[in-house]
């Protein structure tokens, strides 16, 4: 488990300047908005901050640990996307091959052409599903909570993503039956494109994408805590998981004798919604979702950072070439575009001035996005406000964990890399 290895000044960054850091998400943490939080910055492959405040289980008064384990959610899908750029490596398939050669229940896919989704037209695609269209989510797949004809007839049709009792097998067959929301490489959807990024792992390397991801990167990395489901011994360092819940409301209330406000300052504004010890994760489970399946360590994940930022390198092994991960974090959107110009995120923040690579997003213009950072920075984040994001012009990683659901409950990754940004000195 990483801890602080030098003081920061020794790596061009501000222990003052730091100290923003710990008191950004402290004060989240004493003002009943976070239960708990782990974060970590580290530059030049040295850590400088490696925190763990509040709790990881109000109910039971359990401290956050360091080695707490997250879901991480949407923090799978660069992983799951480097795992098939692995076989790209191996000249096992080419980005603009038809998904169909892999996958031939999806040969004679349609676009949804107008209607609702009780009675819809439906007309072909201008060009076919590739698999860069997967990595890039402009495949014109929908995403499950869409508020369009198109999400509904996916939760119609019972396309539940990591709560499935189905298999990543199955998956093709039932989006045959179902249009597609745009023409592929039209637009930027942010759906279930990496559910079959997690297949074609599966389907090019013959393994499970569990077994697959195990031997390619979590062995050769030793993310010893990350998977799809926790192992019983460890289940007392999984997190709980919470839901925003409006202050001193009814839901925010806890249960007789646990410790409802971490830093003793104000009520909690979040609700328990996963307990640990009888969610869905201490169970073997079916669908191996790419999309957001996994579960993780800031450790675990910061080694993860680590090889990304030492160009696919960590500790003397190689598991990817430097000019790959340059060519996954460079902007693949037509014409440079951001994501803001061609993206549908349900409701979501527009996100100018950023643009999405091979599995990642990627900071286009700070000035445009309205948010401190370097250009080229490469990053994700997850939908219980998880965050991560790697600087290559300034060799800096940073992580952030925690475990409420909506992500855009609260501004922190923002305020965050204000904090971290704002450290360095050099």
């Amino acid at each position: 488990m990483s801890t602080v290895t030098v003081k920061p000044e020794e790596v061009g960054m501000s222990s003052a300047g730091l100290q923003n850091v710990t008191q950004l998400v402290r004060r989240y943490v004493d003002q009943g908005r976070y239960a708990g939080t782990v974060s970590v910055v580290a530059r030049r492959g040295e850590v400088v901050h490696f925190e763990a405040n509040g709790l990881m289980d109000v109910e039971r008064g359990q401290a956050m640990r360091p080695d707490t384990v997250f879901r991480i959610y949407s923090m799978t899908k660069p992983i799951v996307s480097v795992g098939l750029m692995l076989l790209y490596e191996q000249g096992l398939f080419q980005l603009n091959d038809p998904v169909s050669a892999y996958l031939p229940e999806l040969a004679d896919l349609k676009v949804f052409a107008g209607g609702d989704a009780d009675r819809y037209e439906v007309r072909d695609p201008a060009r076919p599903m590739t698999v860069r269209d997967l990595l890039m989510h402009t495949s014109g797949l929908a995403t499950l909570n869409g508020k369009n004809p198109v999400g509904e007839l996916y939760r119609r049709a019972g396309l539940t993503g990591m709560d499935s009792t189905a298999t990543l097998a199955e998956l093709p067959r039932q989006l045959a039956e179902l249009p597609l929301q745009a023409d592929p490489g039209s637009r930027w959807i942010y759906g279930i494109s990496t559910d079959l990024v997690g297949l074609l792992c599966e389907v090019i390397s013959g393994q499970p994408l569990d077994q697959y991801l195990q031997d390619r990167l979590f062995d050769p990395l030793g993310m010893v805590d990350t998977g799809f489901s926790v192992p019983e011994p460890n289940i007392h360092r999984l997190a709980a998981a919470y839901t925003y819940a409006e202050p001193g409301g009814a839901d925010a209330e806890p249960p007789d004798g646990a410790n409802a406000e971490p830093g003793g300052q104000q009520p909690r504004a979040y609700a328990l919604a996963d307990d640990p010890w009888t969610s869905a994760y201490t169970r073997p489970r079916t669908f191996l979702s790419g999309v957001a399946g996994l579960v993780s360590t800031a450790g675990d994940y910061l080694r993860f950072g680590r090889m990304l930022a030492g160009g696919g390198s960590l500790d003397g092994v190689r598991v990817m070439g430097p000019r790959t991960l340059r060519f996954m974090t460079a902007n693949h959107l037509p014409d440079g575009r951001d994501l803001a110009s061609m993206a549908d995120f349900g409701g979501e923040t527009r996100r100018e001035g950023q643009g999405f690579g091979l599995g990642f997003g990627v900071l286009l213009d700070q000035t445009v996005a309205q948010t401190i950072g370097t250009t080229g920075e490469y990053f994700w984040g997850g939908a219980a406000s998880t965050a991560f994001w790697v600087s290559p012009a300034d060799d800096l990683i940073t992580i952030f964990l925690t475990q409420l659901r909506p992500s855009a409950t609260y501004a922190i990754r923002r305020e965050l890399r204000a904090a971290v940004y704002a450290s360095l000195t050099d």
